[in-house]
């Protein structure tokens, strides 16, 4: 089997990208800038492709490197993951030891505010479990991900309309599609710290996120929407409804729900 990162990157120069990240198998950097072109480069031996887009959106830059990928495992990352110096052979192996699974969520470290899961064994993921592993954990088989004919959405995700949930979209429609995924306990990189701590879609629990939380509840729970939606603000109510309170929170994700089921155009996107 052969494997390659697909590494989804704003404004970075993609070798000292590669060095920083410890990247020691085939590569897909994709790069939003201010240009179009591409270019290889060869580190420990090992193929990096790069290729440059002067265009915006999380899910288009993973979808532009998933077009182009051409291994048999894929591994979604981020710019600020560094990898363990034989994170390859642990991810090919654990394909080889499940060579029933489709999808497979390998432990990432996370650093300490972003942490939401940890797999001490191997545990099937569901519908119950899926929303908490983010896409850098994720490793595929391309051939089923290109059988099911699944990719990233282009409405959620920095740089898109709407904030983070591109990577719960992605799992759900694995899901949907029937593919089998398995979480695993073999720990293959941790998360780097920012260092100014920034976020590109992160910017407080204001009206934007509980409006932006109540699209993606739509097309995560379809009619289930409204109950998923009380369980999520009750369950963290704490944390999330200092600055919103509750009672508005929960009106500002109902109307997310219906203006996207309805076509309307969100109040906190701004025109182009």
């Amino acid at each position: 089997m052969t494997l390659e990162v697909l590494v989804a990157a704003v404004q970075e120069n993609e070798i000292m990208l590669a060095e920083h990240m410890n990247i020691s198998t085939d590569a897909i950097i994709c790069n939003q800038c201010q240009e179009n072109s591409s270019r290889e480069f060869t580190r420990k031996r090992h193929s990096i492709r790069c290729y440059a887009f002067d265009d915006r959106g999380v899910g288009r830059n993973r979808n532009n490197a998933l077009l182009r990928a051409r291994a048999d495992i894929v591994l979604f990352s981020d710019e600020d993951i560094v990898y363990c110096d034989d994170y390859g052979e642990r991810v090919l192996e654990a394909f080889e030891e499940h060579p029933e699974a489709d999808v497979l969520m390998f432990n990432v470290t996370a650093v300490e505010e972003r942490r939401t899961y940890e797999n001490t064994r191997v545990k099937r993921v569901s519908w119950y479990n899926y929303g908490r592993y983010p896409t850098y954990a994720m490793a595929c088989r391309l051939a089923s991900i290109r059988r099911a004919n699944i990719w990233f959405s282009l409405l959620f995700g920095g740089g898109a309309p709407y904030s983070n949930g591109e990577d719960s979209l992605f799992l759900h429609d694995c899901l949907k599609k029937g593919l089998k995924i398995l979480g695993v306990p073999t720990v293959i990189g941790h998360e780097k710290a920012r260092a100014d701590n920034a976020s590109t879609w992160f910017h407080g629990y204001n009206e934007k996120f509980f409006y932006d939380r109540g699209v993606l509840y739509h097309y995560l729970y379809g009619a289930m929407e409204k109950p998923f939606a009380l369980r999520f603000l009750l369950t963290k109510k704490k944390t999330l409804c200092q600055s919103v309170p509750f009672k508005k929170a929960y009106a500002l994700m109902v109307q997310g729900m219906k203006d996207i089921r309805e076509g309307r155009r969100s109040p906190y996107v701004k025109e182009t």
